[in-house]
C-alpha cells in the first residue's frame, strides 16, 4: 500500500516534530516504501543500489561530509541525488539546509522537512508511523472491549445485546475500545489491533436511551484508544447445538490471521457480561498454557485407557 508524503505529514507532523521548509505544494508525491534511507553512499557518487523510493534522511554525518567537499563537487553530488526522483528529504537535529539544497528541491519538486529530533530517534518513530499507515486494514461490525489485557470483539445480529453487555462490563471496571463498528489493522508482528473510528470514538448507542459519552459517565479509565484482538465472541439466539466442552475450539480469520472464536447463546435473564468476563479470563489462562477443557479431556482419556488395561 503506497501513501503520499502528505499522509505522513498529516498523521505524524506533531509526533515527529516536523516543520516544512520547502516544497509544501509538492506533498502529493508518493512514498512507496516505509523504510528510511540515509544517502551516505549516494553523496559519494555511488547510485547502483540507491533506494530512491524512500524518504531521504540528512543527519549530522551527511552534512559533515558535504562540508568537506569543494563547492562544485558538493553541488554535483546534490544534483545527482535529486535527479533520482526522491519523494522527500528530512533534515534532523534542526540543521539548516543549504541554499543549493532548497533550490534543487524546488527545481525537482521535492518537499523538504526539518525536525529537532536525533536522526536515529526520528527514523525509529517515523518507521512505526509509516508501518501503521501502510498496514492492511478492515472495518468490521462488532463492539470491542479490553478485559484484563485481553482484547474481546463482541459480534451478533442488531438488537442481540452487544452494547448492553459492553455497558455492564464497563460498570465492572473494564474498558471500551469501540462500539458497533471496529477498525482492525494487521501489524508486522502478525497481530491484529482494534480501534474506533474517529467520529464515533468513546460513544455508545444504547437502545431506548440513545447515544452516551462513556468517559463522561464512567471516567477516563473506562476507555482505551486501541487494543490487540485476542478473542471473538459471537452472541446468538439459542439453537440447541452449542459447544458444551470447548475441546475443539473454533477460530475466525481476519486478514489471514486466525483468532479464537466462541459462540454464546443469549437467553432471557442470562448474565452475558459475567459469561464474557469468564471467557476472557479463560482465554488469558490459555495464553499462559492452562487449557481447562484439554486437561479434563486428557484426564478422561487417561482414566478410560487405564480401565481398558485392567480389564484386558
Amino acid at each position: 500500500m503506497s501513501i503520499s508524503v502528505k499522509t505522513l505529514w498529516d498523521e505524524g507532523a506533531e509526533k515527529l516534530q516536523l516543520s516544512i521548509i520547502a516544497g509544501e505544494q509538492y506533498l502529493d508525491r508518493k512514498l512507496p516504501e516505509t523504510t528510511m534511507n540515509r544517502p551516505g553512499l549516494a553523496l559519494t557518487g555511488f547510485f547502483q543500489y540507491f533506494a530512491n523510493q524512500r524518504l531521504q534522511i540528512f543527519g549530522l554525518a551527511e552534512f559533515t561530509y558535504l562540508k568537506s567537499l569543494p563547492q562544485e563537487e558538493k553541488l554535483k553530488r546534490m544534483e545527482d541525488l535529486f535527479d533520482q526522483q526522491i519523494p522527500g528529504v528530512v533534515i534532523t537535529r534542526n540543521r539548516k539546509p543549504t541554499r543549493e539544497m532548497l533550490a534543487l528541491a524546488e527545481r525537482h519538486k521535492v518537499p523538504v522537512f526539518r525536525t529537532p529530533m536525533v536522526t536515529m530517534n526520528f527514523i525509529n518513530e517515523c518507521t512505526v508511523i509509516l508501518e501503521k499507515l501502510t498496514a492492511p486494514q478492515e472495518r468490521i461490525q462488532g463492539t470491542c472491549m479490553e478485559l484484563m489485557g485481553i482484547g474481546v470483539l463482541l459480534r451478533g445480529d442488531p438488537g442481540i445485546g452487544k452494547s448492553e453487555t459492553a455497558l455492564s462490563l464497563i460498570e465492572r471496571g473494564y474498558s471500551l475500545v469501540s462500539d458497533d463498528v471496529t477498525e482492525v489493522r494487521r501489524t508486522t508482528r502478525g497481530k491484529l489491533v482494534c480501534w474506533a473510528n474517529e467520529v464515533t470514538r468513546y460513544h455508545m448507542e444504547i437502545r431506548g436511551l440513545g447515544i452516551i459519552h462513556v468517559p463522561s459517565l464512567f471516567g477516563v479509565t473506562s476507555i482505551r484508544r486501541q487494543t490487540e484482538l485476542d478473542l471473538v465472541i459471537d452472541l446468538k439466539k439459542p439453537t440447541g447445538d452449542e459447544d458444551r466442552t470447548g475441546v475443539h475450539p473454533e477460530t475466525v480469520e481476519f486478514m489471514g490471521i486466525e483468532v479464537p472464536c466462541i459462540t454464546l447463546p443469549v437467553r432471557s435473564g442470562r448474565d452475558m457480561a459475567n459469561i464474557v468476563e469468564v471467557a476472557a479470563l479463560n482465554q488469558k489462562l490459555k495464553e499462559l498454557g492452562h487449557d481447562a477443557a484439554k486437561e479434563l479431556d486428557d484426564k478422561i482419556i487417561s482414566r478410560l485407557t487405564r480401565g481398558r488395561v485392567k480389564h484386558g
